[in-house]
């Protein structure tokens, strides 16, 4: 029984990560309706800049980890402006193909920068904590509790401030907010950033317990749209609780079944809750 809730703690863990970036991605698809296949890369760059900033300039982990996110923000602002703002008004094929484009520009860079070795940061919350029985790492209760606080503080953000009311109505009626005069540029380059920097917070996070390697963004970008597809599109709390549904599943099948097909959980997951509900968990909320 110990080992069942030890999984449900991993599973939290992996969930925290999944959720913190499907969030992202939902965020820039409720607002461009554009699925940004580049999402996951910007996590792997998140991982890469907050490695650098430990290993090589002697930051600690939570300034590195601020710096990390602001640096992803800036790049996600960049990308806004320069690759997808010039193609708004373009067939949504233009930026899917752009966000390809980006996805394996990223890759390309980060190869020729870094190499195609796996990296390990050392973990500065290395100890064991002793909760209810279970033995868990200071730093994968930190993953849980900062995504917990992360994702309650964009709910804030969403429902208590103007910017966030104008990212919500621009998701909900885009010609409804038209109408009112909301500046479709600017809301769009701060989902970009706010997505970015929850990619970069979520990289960060997991560095010390996942390794750091080029290709890390592809399978996490893969499952965090499996997580958006069973939430239901453009849904907020259905990325929330997907990633979680996700991050158990992947958790307790690699245990009780086979540890070599526990990415098979995403896609088993997919198919049997889209027989049952195929339009995903919230997908009111998504339209």
């Amino acid at each position: 029984m110990d080992l069942f809730f030890q999984q449900i703690v991993n599973g939290l863990v992996l969930g925290s990560i999944y959720s913190l970036v499907a969030l992202g991605i939902t965020l820039i698809y409720g607002i461009m309706h554009l699925p940004n296949f580049a999402h996951g890369h910007l996590y792997m760059l998140g991982a890469y800049v907050t490695f650098f900033l430990i290993t090589d300039y002697g930051l600690s982990y939570w300034p590195a980890i601020l710096f990390a996110v602001a640096i992803l923000v800036v790049i996600g602002m960049l990308l806004e402006r320069l690759v997808f703002r010039p193609l708004h008004h373009a067939p949504h094929i233009n930026s899917m193909i752009a966000s390809i484009g980006v996805m394996l520009f990223i890759e390309a860079i980060a190869r020729k920068m870094w190499g195609s070795d796996y990296r390990r940061l050392d973990s500065p919350y290395d100890g064991i904590i002793d909760l209810f029985g279970l033995n868990i790492t200071e730093q994968r209760l930190l993953v849980i509790v900062s995504a917990v606080v992360l994702m309650i503080g964009l709910h804030l953000f969403l429902k208590r401030t103007v910017i966030g009311s104008t990212i919500e109505a621009m998701a909900q009626n885009r010609e409804g907010a038209f109408l009112v005069g909301i500046n479709a540029n600017k809301v769009s380059l701060m989902t970009f950033a706010i997505a970015s920097g929850l990619a970069a917070a979520a990289a960060s996070l997991a560095a010390p317990i996942n390794l750091v390697y080029p290709s890390m963004g592809a399978m996490v970008n893969l499952k965090a749209f499996v997580i958006i597809v069973l939430g239901g599109m453009g849904s907020i709390p259905g990325a929330v609780i997907g990633g979680y549904i996700l991050g158990l599943a992947e958790s307790i099948s690699g245990t009780y079944i086979n540890s070599e097909y526990k990415d098979l959980a995403a896609f088993v997951l997919l198919i049997l809750i889209l027989t049952v509900r195929p339009t995903g968990l919230f997908a009111k909320e998504a339209r």
